[in-house]
């Protein structure tokens, strides 16, 4: 037997790609603790300058991420998701580097742009393992992998704030791209998938893709929540920063207390994504969202009322713990409404969702900052995260999870 033939493990590509999901969102956090004081060096000033150029760059990456994400699940269901994932790894690193030189705030918004049109490597590895794990393990699976972006995403702010007060903000840009570099290579050695090249003409054409599906307005029901979910998280993204200047006065280390509470809520989505998925597995994922969405708006409300870091970041590391939950969910639903065929594209048009989402979210969260207050801020992320739970379970109540006999395994071929 050749080892192109050799039975894949789905095990040892789920370590590898949560490595590589670590390492993406690592290096991606990185820089935002100071991405809004980096714009202020690019010579933007003025604080509605500052919020509306830190609102730009933020969103910029997803806007083109969201638009480039479908062409790119459709190459990876025609070319298969490991060579979606080097061409993702490189190009991000090639491009943070340009960053770590860029003169003027405009050169800078066209690199993060650019950031977006290559991304893509956390949702084309969801798809890779989607299509191997076997379908009854998918809720702790998807939850595992889940816990490598996010842990990376929000660990990486402390390594960032750290080497930004040490060394300055270029060279950290620098590291970010050897950090990515890196996950090329771990991707590339690493990760294994037996997948046969079809042609275009082979496949299912994207307008046949959601009527293919049992439930297609469940499906679009979940784009939409992802979407939701986005501009929840998106709106905190850029004010963050600048709310902690706030409650921390004058201090010279604001990069590093920055980062450290943008860093928290990864610690507890590291701990509870995999139960919590595992915990869907049994009770259903649409449970766990829920729950997860009413516990979120219980923790935002107090956020606008704290009066020193500290408080905020206790707030967010519990908010941490519930946010580990929803995409995972979300995740999983998708994989049980649909099929290996067309996993790609399925992931892909979440993503860009979820990219619009990551677009809104930033500009309304800086647009209501500028205008009514930081902590304004966090009343209406509540308010949009409260209309997401009542949203999610009316799409939710009207059409049940498929039962575990009606969960055939004929999309899944890989061993227990």
């Amino acid at each position: 037997m050749s080892p192109s033939d050799a039975p894949i493990s789905w095990k040892r590509n789920l370590a590898v790609a949560w490595l590589g999901c670590f390492l993406t969102g690592a290096a991606f956090s990185l820089v935002m603790p100071f991405l809004p004081l980096y714009v202020e060096q690019l010579g933007v000033t003025g604080h509605s300058s500052l919020n509306m150029w830190s609102g730009l760059v933020f969103s910029i990456t997803f806007l083109f991420s969201a638009i480039a994400s479908p062409f790119w699940g459709g190459l990876a269901d025609r070319k298969g998701r490991k060579i979606m994932l080097l061409r993702s790894a490189l190009g991000m690193a090639v491009i943070m580097a340009l960053m770590g030189v860029a003169q003027n705030v405009w050169q800078f918004l066209i690199l993060r742009a650019l950031l977006g049109l290559l991304g893509g490597f956390i949702p084309n590895a969801n798809a890779l393992i989607a299509t191997q794990i076997p379908r009854h393990k998918s809720g702790w699976a998807l939850g595992t992998l889940s816990t490598g972006g996010v842990s990376g995403a929000l660990l990486g702010p402390l390594a960032g704030g750290l080497l930004a007060d040490s060394y300055g903000l270029r060279p950290v840009f620098f590291i970010t791209a050897s950090v990515l570099f890196l996950c090329f290579v771990v991707t590339l050695l690493c990760i294994r998938e037996n997948f046969t090249p079809v042609t275009k003409k082979e496949m299912l054409h994207a307008r046949d893709v959601l009527t293919s599906l049992k439930n297609p307005r469940l499906v679009l029901s979940l784009f939409v929540t992802t979407m939701i979910i986005q501009v929840a998280t998106g709106s905190i993204a850029p004010i963050l920063t600048l709310y902690v200047r706030d409650l921390a006065g004058n201090v010279s280390n604001i990069a590093f207390i920055s980062g450290l509470i943008a860093s928290v809520p990864g610690v507890a989505a590291l701990l509870s994504a995999p139960r919590l998925g595992k915990l869907g597995d049994r009770v259903g994922p649409e449970k766990i969202l829920i729950c997860a969405l009413v516990v979120s708006v219980l923790l935002l409300i107090p956020m606008s009322m704290v009066q020193s870091p500290w408080q905020l970041g206790l707030l967010r590391f519990l908010l941490g713990a519930a946010d580990g939950a929803l995409l995972p969910a979300v995740q999983t639903l998708l994989v049980y409404n649909s099929t290996n065929q067309i996993s790609g594209r399925i992931f892909s048009y979440n993503q860009s969702f979820r990219d619009i989402g990551n677009v809104t979210g930033p500009l309304v969260g800086a647009g209501i900052s500028a205008s009514f207050g930081f902590r304004a801020v966090f009343i209406v992320t509540a308010g949009v995260v409260l209309f997401n739970a009542i949203y999610s379970w009316l799409s939710l109540s009207r059409t049940l999870r498929p039962s575990s006999s009606q969960q055939t395994e004929q999309n899944r071929t890989a061993p227990e």
